[in-house]
C-alpha cells in the first residue's frame, strides 16, 4: 500500500511540474517574451549586421532584427515586463513555432485572415494599410491605375498570403508561382522574370525606396479585400493569457506614434536586400 501511495504521490507531482511548466510557456517563459517574424520583409522586418537604430539581437544568431514589428514588440515586452527575444522563422514555419510553444507571438506584419483565425487567435490590429503592386519604373505598367491595366501582366505574390489569392481577381493576368519572400520578389523583378508583385503599401514604399528601378503602383480601382486582410495584428496561441495585455499595450500607441513609427522604419531599412 505504501508503494502505491509513494506511487500516486510521485505522479501528482509530476503533473504538477508539467502544469508549472506549460504555464510557464504560456505566459513567455518567465521573464522572456519570444517573438517570432521572418527578418526579410522590409519595413515591417528585415536582418542587419548591428544593433543600430534599436535593432534587437536574433537569438541564436550574430545578426540584428529592426523594422516597425520589431518596435512594436519591443513596446509590447516593455508592457509585460519581459525581456523580448526575437527567433527568425521562415513566414511558412510561424504559425507551427507558435501552436508549439517555440514562440509566444508572431508579430511579422501578419493579417487576421478568418484562415489563419481557424489555429491561432490575434490580438487588435496595430497596424492598417491598402494593397500596391511594384512594377519596374519606366517600364508598361508604371502609370497603371486599375486592375484591368494589368491583363496578360506576369503578376506573383508570396506564397501562402491573401496578396496571393487576389491575383485572380486580374482579368486576364498571367499568374506566376508564389515565392518565398519579398527579396525574391524584388529579384524576379529587378530581372524581368515578373512584371509586377503585389504587397502591402509599406513595402511598396519599402521596394521603391531600396531600387530606383522600381515603382508603386496606387490603384484608383483597386482589389477588393476585407478589413481582416489589410490590417496586422499579433499573432497568439488559441485562449492565450497574453491576450488582453498585449491588447491593452496596443491601445496605448496612438495612430501619431505608429505613423511615426512606420515612418522611421522605411527611412531605416537597409538600403539594399
Amino acid at each position: 500500500m505504501r508503494r502505491r501511495g509513494l506511487a500516486l504521490t510521485i505522479i501528482t507531482v509530476m503533473v504538477m511540474i508539467i502544469a508549472v511548466a506549460c504555464g510557464k510557456k504560456e505566459t513567455g517563459e518567465g521573464n522572456v517574451f519570444r517573438v517570432g517574424l521572418e527578418a526579410n520583409y522590409p519595413p515591417f522586418n528585415w536582418t542587419q549586421i548591428d544593433d543600430s537604430n534599436g535593432a534587437v539581437p536574433i537569438d541564436g544568431a550574430r545578426e540584428f532584427a529592426g523594422g516597425y514589428d520589431v518596435e512594436i514588440a519591443k513596446k509590447i515586452a516593455e508592457g509585460l515586463g519581459k525581456e523580448l527575444v526575437i527567433v527568425k522563422t521562415d513566414w511558412e514555419g510561424l504559425g507551427p513555432a507558435l501552436i508549439s510553444g517555440k514562440i509566444d507571438a508572431i508579430i511579422a506584419g501578419m493579417s487576421p485572415t478568418a484562415e489563419r483565425k481557424e489555429s491561432i487567435d490575434f490580438s487588435d490590429n496595430y497596424y492598417e494599410s491598402d494593397l500596391v503592386m511594384v512594377v519596374k519604373k519606366g517600364g508598361a505598367y508604371e502609370n497603371a491605375t486599375k486592375l484591368s491595366d494589368f491583363a496578360g501582366a506576369k503578376i506573383t505574390a508570396q506564397l501562402n498570403t491573401f496578396h496571393y489569392t487576389v491575383i485572380e481577381q486580374i482579368e486576364g493576368v498571367n499568374l506566376q508561382t508564389a515565392m518565398n519572400d519579398f527579396t525574391a520578389m524584388r529579384v524576379a523583378l529587378e530581372s524581368g522574370a515578373i512584371d509586377g508583385y503585389v504587397s502591402e503599401r509599406p513595402e511598396g514604399v519599402s521596394a521603391t525606396a531600396a531600387n530606383n528601378n522600381f515603382a508603386m503602383v496606387v490603384f484608383e480601382d483597386g482589389f477588393e479585400t476585407s478589413p481582416d486582410d489589410t490590417a496586422i495584428a499579433v499573432g497568439l496561441r488559441k485562449e492565450s493569457e497574453l491576450t488582453d495585455d498585449i491588447n491593452e499595450i496596443l491601445s496605448g500607441i496612438s495612430q501619431e506614434e505608429r505613423i511615426k513609427i512606420m515612418d522611421e522604419a522605411i527611412k531605416n531599412q537597409p538600403v539594399s536586400e
